[in-house]
């Protein structure tokens, strides 16, 4: 039953946010609580791991180093080709930058376990892209989008040590030092992070009530170009470079699948609320794409199984 309720999250994300449409004001008033409900996200994240998904690193360095370098070299440069393609302002245009430039999403773990992907692989994975980023994300953002707006990279790094490498950080240990007591909770983490980032999808959406009619479809398309993009140059790259099937599919998953959480976070700390629009809409997209192509990987590994051998016919006797 608790799967079922975390696997229809873009069900929930697009019912909050219908209703926080038509009713934004009690929404609109919860913006403060975005920067605490990415923190509480990343601290359930980092409850999740333990000092050894870090050492795993080591034990597959070039599937981990394809997928940091797809992560923060494809994702942010699509990104920006994309908001020039359909001339975007400055605004849409950042927000497109900051969901490229962003680690890659706690939601890839799960999809990979249901793609049958190397889930270990996937958690080292997002763990090393989430501490890389706390730099890589402002300096990217600044390369990609300092002509456009304004960026305050050392505000931006300040906030990321404050609302993601701290949680993690924090997160590991506690789960290090009373693992007894945080494995009683572990099944409902993934609960609690998936209620929390509904809640700042809607109050994202709120914010863009007025504007979203207009502009929404074309963010949307946007989005979807860019999430494809990933999946599809994370796949096919690791596949050119010999990597096993399941680790191109975890690299796949986990380059395509970002950390849009955050870049709404950082967009509603430093920047316009629309901004925030393409990170609130990859958050819902993401999870609908990658659940339709973890299904589908799925299946694949499902049909290409042999058949169980048939026992030897038995001869009669003559």
């Amino acid at each position: 039953m608790l799967r079922l309720v975390i696997q229809l999250f873009p069900v929930w994300a697009i019912a909050l946010s219908v209703c926080a449409f038509y009713s934004p004001a009690p929404f609109v008033s919860l913006k403060a609580a975005i920067i605490p409900l990415l923190a509480f996200i990343m601290l359930t994240m980092g409850l999740t791991l333990t000092p050894g998904d870090f050492r795993h690193v080591l034990s597959q360095p070039k599937a981990v180093l394809t997928g940091l370098v797809l992560q923060f070299s494809v994702m942010p440069v699509v990104a920006l080709l994309i908001a020039i393609l359909f001339q975007f302002d400055a605004d849409l245009t950042l927000g497109m930058v900051l969901v490229g430039c962003v680690a890659g999403g706690t939601a890839s773990n799960v999809m990979c376990f249901l793609a049958k992907g190397d889930v270990a692989l996937s958690i080292s994975m997002t763990a090393m892209s989430t501490l890389a980023g706390v730099i890589l994300t402002p300096l990217l953002v600044e390369l990609l989008a300092g002509q456009v707006v304004d960026i305050p990279l050392a505000g931006m790094m300040l906030n990321l040590l404050k609302i993601v490498l701290f949680p993690v950080l924090a997160g590991v240990l506690i789960n290090h030092f009373f693992s007894n007591v945080v494995k009683r909770f572990t099944p409902l983490l993934p609960l609690f992070s998936v209620a929390a980032i509904v809640l700042i999808i809607a109050i994202v959406v709120a914010l863009n009530a007025a504007t979203l009619p207009t502009i929404g479809p074309i963010v949307a398309l946007a989005v979807v170009l860019h999430n494809t993009t990933g999946l599809l140059l994370g796949y096919l790259v690791a596949r050119q470079l010999g990597l096993p099937e399941k680790s191109c599919r975890t690299i796949a998953l986990e380059v395509g699948l970002q950390n849009s959480g955050l870049a709404v976070a950082l967009a509603m700390k430093f920047f316009a609320p629309a901004s925030a629009l393409a990170g609130t809409l990859f958050s819902i997209w993401h999870n609908v794409s990658g659940s339709v192509l973890a299904a589908w990987w799925r299946k694949r590994s499902r049909d290409a199984q042999p058949l169980p051998a048939q026992p030897p016919q038995e001869v009669p006797d003559a």
